[in-house]
């Protein structure tokens, strides 16, 4: 069984390494890792589409599990919204890994690079959007918001992945209310759970290259734990420009692949 070590050169390690690091920081940021990380994951030889997204969610959860933590420790989320948002994101990222392996990706492409215009687009029109918590929701219907992007998110993160963090930010942010920093914090703790959901698939089913997702999850936690308290000292206004940069990014390497026909 390919273990994603026997056959790949050292310079393959070393871009993995790298693409580990920079995703994990980018990821505690404001999401959207999986950009750098599975592009990186396909050169390895003989892999399939399939042992890439679950090598790759393998890395993130060391990343994410790391950045959760340091979030939780120094920002003190809100755990009444994040933990039932987090149990029901874990069940639509387990649903969506199966789904994963009948689905070809490029029926979902066009519809997330439209979806993410549109979070550019009302993101860079609104600049205050983000800086202050202001909850649009209170009592059962914020909960249940949470519950219903938690779920629509985490389906998404099981079947294909990449923006899944920048999603569940701009979501709490947007949607919810929280202002960059609380809802970073809060989508780490989601992030983790769609992260082990998809695992719990992809890992029986011996999807998972464990050699290569090993090497990935060091350089996630390293990345995730700089990023986390990069992004807490220096708040919400930061996190909002790399948001939209790493958005950017992300249209443009998906409306790529979209154009070559990937």
């Amino acid at each position: 069984m390919l273990t994603g070590l026997e056959d790949i050169t050292v310079a393959t390690v070393v871009m993995i390494v790298l693409a580990g690091l920079a995703a994990g920081w980018i990821d505690a940021v404001v999401g959207g890792g999986g950009l750098l990380q599975l592009p990186v994951l396909l050169m390895v030889p003989g892999i399939s589409p399939v042992q890439a997204l679950a090598t790759n969610k393998m890395g993130s959860v060391f990343g994410t599990t790391t950045s959760a933590v340091t979030y939780y420790r120094r920002v003190h989320p809100d755990l009444r919204t994040a933990l039932p948002m987090a149990g029901v994101a874990l069940v639509g990222s387990f649903c969506g890994a199966i789904v994963a392996t009948l689905l070809p990706a490029e029926v979902i492409k066009p519809v997330i690079v439209l979806a993410l215009v549109g979070v550019a687009v009302f993101t860079a029109a609104r600049p205050q959007l983000g800086r202050d918590t202001g909850l649009r929701y209170e009592g059962r219907r914020h909960l249940a918001v949470a519950i219903v992007i938690g779920l629509v998110i985490g389906f998404y993160d099981g079947l294909l992945g990449p923006g899944t963090g920048t999603f569940l930010v701009i979501a709490l942010v947007a949607i919810l209310g929280y202002d960059f920093l609380q809802g970073s914090a809060k989508a780490k703790i989601v992030n983790l759970a769609t992260n082990l959901g998809a695992i719990a698939f992809f890992l029986p089913s011996g999807h998972v290259l464990l050699g290569l997702g090993l090497i990935l999850g060091a350089a996630n936690m390293v990345g995730g734990y700089v990023g986390a308290r990069m992004a807490v000292q220096r708040g919400a206004g930061f996190i909002r420009v790399v948001f939209l940069i790493v958005v950017f990014v992300l249209i443009a390497r998906l409306g790529y692949d979209l154009l070559l026909g990937r």
